[in-house]
């Protein structure tokens, strides 16, 4: 953990602006715990079932899936994550030098919105969880009155958290890994034990296809936490190793994607109707003993805590960028309103959990992924951040360019983003082109996205990259000029 979030205290203040040279003590290696957390989920089970019941993979093609999709996506976290440390702010301000202060509304503004259904997929799985512990150790059945009550609870331990800030974010993973770690061993034993193997390697083999297209689902989470990478990367000093940034990333997750995943896919075996289960959760509770599912999924709620926290932490950052001139901690009770509202919809009315949330992860990751291909490919050639060009949103700032706008980067955002979705395929929404190729039929459209808008923007003409007027200090407002990104 940083010295700078420590010596804030238990309530993190900084905003968007940009994190002081002399503050950046930060070590990589904290990245580690970090995004272990971001995959204590237990819909990383169920997605591991789902690979066997939906897409009909055998256990060894669900395997590649478990090892590839943790690399490919938080592959690309490391690798966005490298701009925190060269820019020492969060991914959306950072952003404003690629879009423009005006041009950064708008793919803001989508991030944004999308991160509400990640945030409101993980409160109700959160939900769940508790319910089924309710279930198992007092025998209490799920109601609608009930069912809110959890949620609330739910919406309102994550705001507490993220709330607070990185502090105690980084605080809550840490102690949540060893956890996590040690009754994720007992359930592996436990099913290695007690699982009928030659049912489970007796499955037959899918498609390639279909392998590819459940590499892209596990992936899709892991996309979403592209933007995001900064805001956890922007205290670490520029002198940090950038493969140590992408290692720990991509070894973090890995280790838990890819036991989660195959355990979901084992269990899968006793769960064939789980793809149309309406609770993704209760399963749990009827293939595992008491002892171990409780605590089990006691640990694992806390993990989803975890996650909706730093989802809505980087939430407030966004907020703060759209022009929401409030503190960090209060931008963040937006989203924690929004997501209630929106979870309280889902448990309520939706019928099968599993397929609206798989058909939300394929729009999920083409919403981000135009973000990332252009964001990407602009790193190529910008290694400093102005932060006080970031923190000036004026006409007076270096990143202001062509009324707000940086028209190669707000072109090739829309261009990509709508190419994608004409090549995505989900249960809400069929793109024109998503049949009849490789493209459609593997998939695709996400990676697709960040291909077509990286390459046109790397090949349509850029404002040039200003010399930062403050690099190595403090992201200094000009008077009377800058936004209020301070609590």
């Amino acid at each position: 953990m940083s010295k700078t979030a420590e010596a804030e205290g238990a309530l993190e203040t900084r905003g968007i602006e940009q994190v002081p040279d002399a503050e950046r003590t930060g070590r990589t290696r904290e990245l580690f715990p970090t995004w272990v957390g971001a995959n204590i989920s237990v819909l990383l089970l169920t997605m591991g079932a789902s690979l066997v019941v939906a897409y009909h993979l055998a256990f060894w093609q669900a395997l590649v899936c478990a090892v590839a999709a943790p690399v490919v996506s938080y592959g690309l976290v490391g690798l966005i994550g490298i701009a925190g440390k060269r820019g020492g702010a969060p991914g959306m301000a950072l952003s404003r030098a690629v879009f423009g202060q005006r041009g950064n509304l708008l793919p803001g503004a989508l991030i944004w919105v999308a991160r509400w259904g990640w945030e409101t997929i993980n409160a109700v799985t959160g939900a769940y969880a508790m319910l089924t512990v309710l279930d198992i150790v007092f025998g209490l059945k799920a109601n609608s009155v009930l069912d809110m009550v959890m949620l609330l609870a739910f919406v309102v331990a994550t705001f507490a958290i993220s709330g607070l800030g990185i502090n105690a974010v980084q605080k809550c993973n840490k102690y949540a890994t060893y956890l996590f770690g040690l009754f994720s061993v007992l359930v592996l034993v436990y099913l290695i034990v007690d699982t009928d193997w030659s049912k489970v390697f007796s499955h037959s083999a899918g498609s390639t296809a279909a392998v590819i297209t459940g590499i892209g689902m596990i992936a899709a989470g892991g996309v979403s936490w592209i933007p995001t990478a900064p805001d956890f990367t922007r205290y670490l000093p520029r002198t940090a190793s950038s493969k140590a940034i992408v290692g720990t990333s991509v070894g973090g997750a890995g280790i838990v994607v890819l036991p989660m995943v195959l355990m979901g896919a084992v269990m899968a075996v006793s769960t064939p109707d789980l793809a149309s289960a309406s609770d993704p959760v209760s399963f749990l509770g009827e293939i595992l003993p008491t002892w171990i599912a409780v605590p089990y999924l006691l640990i694992a709620l806390i993990g989803m805590l975890l996650i909706n926290s730093m989802s809505m932490y980087s939430a407030g950052f966004t907020a703060q960028t759209l022009g929401f001139r409030i503190p960090r901690h209060w931008a963040v009770s937006v989203n924690a309103v929004i997501s209630l509202a929106f979870g309280g919809v889902l448990m309520l009315v939706a019928t099968s959990f599993m397929g609206s949330f798989i058909a939300f992860l394929s729009l999920l990751a083409v919403a981000f992924s135009a973000w990332v291909g252009v964001f990407g490919a602009d790193m190529l050639r910008r290694t400093e951040y102005d932060g006080r060009a970031m923190a000036d949103t004026t006409r007076t700032s270096a990143y202001w360019y062509k009324g707000g706008f940086s028209p190669a980067a707000v072109a090739s955002w829309a261009i990509g983003l709508v190419a994608g979705l004409m090549f995505t395929t989900s249960d809400w929404f069929t793109g024109p082109l998503a049949k009849n190729n490789v493209i459609g039929e593997y998939g695709l459209g996400w990676v697709a996205t960040i291909v077509i808008s990286g390459l046109l923007y790397l090949v349509l003409p850029k404002p040039a990259v200003p010399t930062p007027s403050t690099a190595g200090t403090t992201a200094a407002e000009p008077a009377g000029r800058a936004e209020s990104v301070r609590a």
